[in-house]
C-alpha cells in the first residue's frame, strides 16, 4: 500500500460519495478496497440521512479495470491458496449486497471499466456510462471466466449477445453498454460535475437535466442477427464452425478473436451461461466454484503471465484446442465445494 489512501470517501449533500482511488494501477480492486467498500456500504445503508451513493475512479483513464488479479497471482505462486480464497469470496459478497442494495447506487463509468469494476457497478441501480466509457469482461483471455455477477448481467442482455460478449471479451463504447442494458444512462462527461452537483437536490430530477440520447450507430443491435445466428448453437465447437463457413468481416474477426482465447474458459463459460441458475444467489455460489476450479489449474496463471505480468501476449494454453478439453473436466468446474461453499 501507498500512502494515498485507496478508497476517498465522504457523506455530502445526503450523498455517500466513494471514490477509487489507485489511478496508477487504473483502479483495479485490491482485497483491502473490496473490504473498505463492504464496511462503507454497509455504514451508509444504516444511515437514515445518507439518500443514495456514488461511485466513481480517480484520474481521466479509468473506472475500474478489474479485480487486482496479478495479487491472486502472486499469492498462488508464493504458496498461500488462502488468499485465492479470501478474494474472490469477499469480491462476491461485495457483489451480492450491492446487487440488494435498498439505496439508490450510482456508478459513473467515465474510462474503462472492465472485470472487477463491472461487479461494482452493473450491480447497482444505476449505470452512468459517458462518451469515453469502454466495457469488458475479457477474462477468457486470460483463462478465466465472466465472474463479479456476470452470470446474471451477461445473460439479460438481448437475445445471445451475452454470450458473444462472454465469449469474446468483446469491448463496449456506451451506445452498445446502454443497448445491452450494461449502462443505463449517458451523460457526457462535461457535465459530470454540474449532474454530481444536482444530485443533492433529487436523483431523479439530476438525471433529467442532465442525462442525453446517443444517436451513434450500435455495433451489438447492427450485428444481432449475425450474433443470433451463430451464438445460438449447442457447442463451442459448432460456433467456431458456424462462424468458419461465413466469409463476413463480422464472422472472420470474431473467429479469429475466439481462438485466442483459452479452450477450456470458452467450454465452461458457454456452460455458464447458457445453463443458468433461478435466482441471482446461485449463480454468484456457482461463479465461486468456478472461481476456486480456475485458481487451481493452469490456464488462469498463464493467461495472468501472459498478459499482465510478462507481457508477452502469447499464454499457452492447455489443453490447446476445444477437442481436447474433457467434458470431464467442464462437470468438475461446476462440481460443488462442500464446506468452502460460498454462503450469502
Amino acid at each position: 500500500m501507498t500512502d494515498a489512501p485507496e478508497i476517498l470517501s465522504r457523506i455530502e449533500g445526503g450523498i455517500g460519495w466513494i471514490t477509487l482511488n489507485r489511478p496508477r494501477a487504473l483502479n483495479a480492486l485490491s482485497l483491502f478496497m473490496i473490504r473498505k467498500l463492504l464496511r462503507l456500504l454497509k455504514e451508509w445503508e444504516e444511515n437514515p440521512s445518507l439518500k443514495a451513493v456514488v461511485i466513481e475512479g480517480a484520474g481521466e483513464k479509468a473506472f475500474c479495470a478489474g479485480g487486482d488479479v496479478r495479487a491472486i497471482y502472486n499469492a498462488k505462486k508464493e504458496g498461500h491458496p488462502q488468499t485465492c480464497d479470501a478474494f474472490f469470496r469477499e469480491e462476491y459478497t461485495l457483489n451480492a449486497y450491492i446487487h440488494s442494495y435498498p439505496k439508490p447506487y450510482i456508478s459513473l463509468i467515465d474510462g474503462i471499466a472492465m472485470g472487477g469494476g463491472l461487479g461494482i457497478s452493473i450491480n447497482g441501480s444505476h449505470r452512468i456510462v459517458t462518451e469515453r466509457a469502454l466495457l469488458a469482461m475479457p477474462e477468457t483471455g486470460i483463462g478465466f471466466f465472466p465472474d463479479v455477477g456476470a452470470t446474471t448481467f451477461l445473460t439479460n442482455a438481448p437475445g445471445k449477445t451475452g454470450l458473444y460478449l462472454g465469449l469474446t471479451g468483446a469491448r463496449l463504447k456506451a451506445a452498445c453498454a446502454l443497448w445491452s442494458s450494461l449502462g443505463t444512462h449517458f451523460i457526457p462527461a462535461t457535465a459530470l460535475p454540474a449532474f454530481k452537483k444536482d444530485l443533492s437536490n433529487g436523483l431523479e430530477e439530476a438525471l433529467k437535466t442532465h442525462c442525453q440520447l446517443l444517436t451513434e450507430t450500435v455495433f451489438l443491435e447492427k450485428h444481432k442477427a449475425d450474433i443470433e445466428n451463430h451464438f445460438s448453437h449447442t457447442s463451442v465447437e459448432d460456433i467456431f464452425k458456424s462462424l468458419s463457413h461465413d466469409d463476413s468481416p463480422f464472422a472472420k474477426k470474431t473467429l479469429a478473436t475466439l481462438k485466442t482465447k483459452s479452450p477450456t474458459s470458452l467450454k465452461v463459460v458457454f456452460r455458464q451461461l447458457t445453463e443458468v441458475a433461478n435466482t441471482f444467489e446461485e449463480r454468484m455460489k456457482t461463479e465461486f466454484r468456478l472461481s476456486q476450479r480456475f485458481v487451481e489449474d493452469h490456464d488462469f496463471f498463464e493467461g495472468v503471465r501472459a498478459v499482465l505480468v510478462h507481457k508477452d501476449g502469447t499464454p499457452h494454453w492447455k489443453p490447446a484446442h476445444l477437442e481436447q478439453v474433457p467434458q470431464e473436466t467442464i462437470n468438475h468446474y461446476f462440481t460443488p465445494l462442500g464446506d468452502k461453499e460460498l454462503i450469502l
